[in-house]
């Protein structure tokens, strides 16, 4: 999922969501382990708002994303806040993940792992560049939301100059979600169509997954709140934590 058009309209029709309470969710969790400074990866950054604000607060940031056009959002942004100099951008697949060393820490937040068809490469992939005590936060939709929320359902968003309808078609024996999304640009008559998946993982799934690859799950709550979780939580929020160093370990082979 590349996000390719969509990429100059994902923050206007993503206006309601609330950057400031996750940032600050984040932020808390990166202090209870210590983690106040160092090289932080944003894994499917977007448009950036959150790879920004982290970079702000003094992290050394480097944002990842497959979708060039969404990193050329990340730039303009950037150069508007003079943080050009201060972030290290890539353009990857995060099942084909290569950084140039470890990082303390990783984010990935919006439900970018629900459009990974392959849960456990991706994992394994950001545990391999963590150090260890590394925390990994994350944000994943849950199976009630894809099931429940997204389902068969379509979704209208109307600003001034764009209107955007978004549609969703749940595959139960596939275990995900069909989505489209067409956006048409009123002053210019441009038409944009984008079709991409997101795949239902339950909790058990992840957790495993995890574990497998060298992470303690040490809390997960719900992903709007940040409170317990409720049979019709939307979102999970996970804080994991690395427990070895795997690329320096190969590094010493």
């Amino acid at each position: 999922m590349a996000y390719n058009e969509f990429a100059y309209f994902y923050d206007e029709f993503n206006g309601e969501a609330d950057y400031d309470a996750l940032y600050e969710q984040i932020r808390q969790e990166l202090n209870a382990h210590d983690i106040r400074d160092g090289i932080l990866a944003d894994l499917g950054c977007g448009t950036g708002e959150l790879t920004l604000m982290l970079t702000q607060a003094g992290y050394d940031m480097i944002g990842i994303d497959q979708s060039e056009e969404m990193l050329c959002v990340v730039r303009d942004k950037a150069e508007q806040l003079g943080l050009s100099g201060k972030l290290l951008l890539l353009q990857q697949d995060l099942l084909k993940l290569d950084l140039y060393g470890t990082i303390r820490g990783a984010v990935s937040t919006f439900d970018t792992f629900n459009h990974i068809p392959d849960l456990d490469t991706a994992i394994a992939n950001a545990a391999f560049f963590m150090e260890e005590g590394g925390v990994f936060l994350f944000d994943m939709n849950t199976p009630y939301k894809h099931q429940k929320v997204l389902g068969e359902n379509v979704f209208t968003f109307e600003e001034e100059d764009a209107a955007c309808v978004w549609r969703n078609h749940y595959r139960p024996a596939d275990r995900r979600v069909e989505i489209t999304v067409d956006i048409d640009y009123r002053e210019t008559g441009e038409h944009f169509h984008e079709q991409f998946y997101e795949y239902t993982y339950d909790l058990d799934t992840i957790r495993a997954a995890l574990e497998k690859h060298g992470f303690v799950l040490e809390k997960v709550c719900d992903g709007e709140s940040f409170g317990p979780l409720t049979e019709e939580s939307e979102r999970y929020f996970f804080c994991a934590v690395k427990q070895y160093t795997q690329l320096e370990e190969k590094e010493n082979v």
